[in-house]
């Protein structure tokens, strides 16, 4: 999901919409503990960034369809195997005072102590949809701060060219597991026997 980077538009309105004040002067600012207040009340999804509030848009109906179909697929592998998928909102704490919210996370062990009340403290899989938005906060931002947290494979779904992208964690950085393209199967390395039909993923309906 792309998200508008460190907007410097979040403002307090009234019911008609109107400014009643504006928060710019203090992006930058904010601390960890507001974040996750205004999060806890908040319609849209907010991610921290360092003292910045980044606001994501609200996803359109095919990114929604895509999200759907993925989240039936995962549970159905994983629960079974003991395991536990979710989807946004809910925050992953990539280190203190960076938070983000992918799309889809997966654990294998649906008792894993990683599972916080407010946040989580990682996950195995990490599932981003790709808007067009900012593609580049999927494919390149996001990839960066999902190694820095150490999660351990990170799948990009790009309805931009139609590919998903699977990263398995080398060392600090990802490596391409694959990418996978229309009449082929994705697969996980983290879910030992997991594959998804592209095909089926981006004619999700």
């Amino acid at each position: 999901m792309a998200v508008q980077l460190r907007a410097n538009t979040l403002r307090i309105v009234d019911v008609e919409d109107d400014t009643v004040l504006s928060l710019a002067s203090i992006q930058g600012l904010w601390t960890e503990e507001q974040y996750l207040a205004m999060t806890d009340h908040s319609n849209r999804l907010l991610e921290f960034d360092n003292g910045y509030i980044e606001v994501l848009p609200m996803p359109i109906p095919e990114h929604q369809k895509i999200l759907a179909l993925l989240y039936e697929l995962f549970v159905a592998f994983v629960r079974p195997r003991g395991g536990i998928t979710l989807f946004a909102p809910l925050r992953v704490q990539i280190r203190p005072r960076k938070f983000r919210e992918p799309d889809l996370v997966i654990l294998r062990d649906v008792n894993d102590p990683r599972q916080h009340k407010r946040y989580w403290l990682g996950v195995d899989v990490a599932v981003e949809i790709v808007s067009d938005d900012d593609p580049e906060h999927d494919t390149k931002v996001k990839r960066v701060d999902y190694a820095e947290a150490g999660i351990p494979e990170y799948w990009i779904v790009n309805p931009l060219n139609d590919t998903v992208t699977v990263l398995a964690l080398a060392g600090d950085a990802y490596a391409e597991h694959g990418v996978f393209r229309r009449g082929e199967r994705a697969s996980s390395q983290v879910l030992d026997g997991f594959s998804v039909d592209v095909d089926e993923v981006f004619n999700a309906k």
